[in-house]
């Protein structure tokens, strides 16, 4: 079991409860397998003879739902008790399959959609809960997270919310910019970054992948992804270039100034391997102009590493990327719903985080310091040495 060492000394603040909402059912179950093994391995380490209540169970899910009324007002039912548990609630807020009726109608489940039904379920659990945590991989809001003029905060106005409703954690991933948490200082906002499992997904699915100066370039895409790109090339010991975008400032398309070119900023990348990486792909369209831009500079293969692929205009221009050779591989995480499309195309790798997920639950639940698990370094370098061997 990951981080067992953590736990061998310290006890749950209370039993641990997993309510998953709509859309977010299946990564649930997976972490909630995860949870059950780390559990079971841990008492049959430890030797327990009275587990604690609540410690060590077949399922650690309660269920849940927020059914609609036909006008479409919902409301939050959580159908068995959760009093003095550690009440981790699962939401994915990107998931637009889940639907609901409005008179006679069919609307698809919407990020806000999505947020009131989990208030819904925190409402059904305060006051009964020992403490209640959000489990929220892809921020909602996270995009909206700072005003530049006369515009709204929406992702702080939502946190602020969260706050104010009793949730003492949010958990989430790859937040496109963490310093929103400044707008709930007193709360716990854990931000977790999947670089561990784009390089296992990697190495497991690239033939002749060889992570060293001469044969990897990490990427940026934009400004906004450089500090990833520099945890990642500096972790590996390769080297970082990086794109910027030039928006012509004079006229709005869609809400947003739109990109004239990316310029590019770095060594030469010819005959090297080049990771992309960056928070998400939305419509795709900034990412697949940098991978064809690195293939006109004559790049050996190219891979792009999201933890969030939303794909919101769909697949057709990733396939005839991949059908021209300007990308080879497209790696993203399980956190978000993915359409099934996706997942049959020869070019798309899955980084499962279910196996994090379910660590970083139980680290929170036995209160103790998130760091080890939060840090990937020491996991990377032993992942190193064993491929070098």
């Amino acid at each position: 079991m990951p981080n067992i060492e953590l736990l061998e000394k310290s006890m749950p603040v209370a039993p641990i409860r997993i309510a998953a909402l709509e859309g977010c059912r299946e990564l649930a179950e997976e972490v909630d397998r995860n949870l059950v093994k780390f559990r079971k391995e841990l008492v049959e380490k430890k030797g327990l003879d009275n587990i604690p209540q609540g410690y060590s169970e077949d399922s650690f899910i309660v269920e849940c739902e927020c059914p609609r009324f036909g006008t479409g007002e919902g409301k939050g039912i959580i159908k068995e008790s959760v009093r003095g548990t550690d009440l981790y609630i699962m939401v994915d807020v990107t998931n637009y399959s889940s639907t609901y009726t409005v008179c006679g109608h069919e609307n698809h489940m919407s990020p806000d959609n999505h947020f009131q039904d989990l208030k819904r379920i925190i409402s059904a659990a305060t006051g009964k809960a020992h403490r209640i945590n959000v489990i929220m991989p892809f921020l909602y809001e996270g995009r909206q997270h700072r005003r530049k003029k006369r515009e709204s905060l929406d992702c702080a106005l939502a946190l602020r919310e969260l706050s104010d409703m009793g949730v003492a954690n949010i958990i989430t991933f790859d937040a496109h910019d963490p310093r929103v948490q400044n707008s709930i200082p007193l709360n716990g906002f854990d931000n977790f970054f999947p670089t561990y499992q784009f390089l296992k997904a990697l190495i497991k699915n690239v033939d002749n992948f060889q992570v060293d100066n001469d044969h990897l370039m990490i990427i940026s895409p934009d400004e906004g992804a450089m500090s990833r790109a520099v945890y990642f090339s500096n972790i590996l010991g390769v080297d970082m270039g990086m794109f910027y975008k030039r928006r012509d400032y004079s006229t709005v398309v869609n809400g947003k100034n739109p990109i004239v070119a990316h310029e590019f900023l770095g060594d030469s990348v010819e005959g090297k391997d080049v990771v992309i990486i960056d928070d998400m792909i939305s419509s795709g369209e900034s990412m697949l102009d940098v991978a064809k831009q690195i293939k006109e500079r004559h790049a050996n293969r190219v891979f792009i590493c999201t933890t969030y692929g939303l794909f919101t205009e769909g697949m057709d221009k990733f396939d005839a990327y991949y059908e021209k050779g300007w990308i080879d591989k497209v790696i993203t995480t399980n956190l978000n719903y993915r359409i099934p499309e996706l997942l049959t195309r020869p070019y798309y790798v899955e980084a499962n985080m279910s196996k994090y997920l379910a660590s970083i639950m139980d680290i929170i639940n036995h209160d103790v310091s998130v760091e080890k698990v939060r840090s990937s370094n020491e996991k990377i370098m032993d992942l190193m040495k064993r491929v070098n061997q």
